[in-house]
């Protein structure tokens, strides 16, 4: 893949809608981002790494951080997650579009405080 266009084109099921809800919510939080492919799948870079988005088996992962996991640990409980970095959003549910916002915006906020 050389571009996150043709990455989420790739697919044709319902990661393919998931994945594009995904980036839309990340553009519209930080529109000044920078994406591009790497690790084989969208990446998003605010000042540094931001955050991931991939789409799986069965399901879209949302990458981000411990840190960021560990903050929003009571809204996630209706996901999966792997306590390291990783929400799952299975096929059949919505894309959370508030939690998303503001888990990029606590992201955004952490990095602002370090540089």
């Amino acid at each position: 893949m050389n571009n996150v266009d043709e990455y989420i084109e790739s697919f044709s099921d319902k990661r393919k809608d998931l994945l594009k809800q995904l980036r839309q919510i990340i553009k519209e939080t930080i529109p000044e981002v920078e994406e591009k492919i790497s690790w084989g799948v969208p990446t998003y870079y605010y000042h540094g790494y931001l955050l991931q988005i991939a789409g799986n088996k069965n399901h879209v992962g949302f990458y981000t951080t411990p840190t960021t996991l560990a903050y929003f640990k009571d809204e996630l409980k209706d996901y999966k997650t792997n306590g390291k970095n990783t929400m799952q959003i299975s096929l059949h549910q919505e894309i959370p579009t508030q939690l998303i916002k503001k888990m990029i915006l606590f992201r955004i906020k952490k990095i602002r405080s370090n540089v």
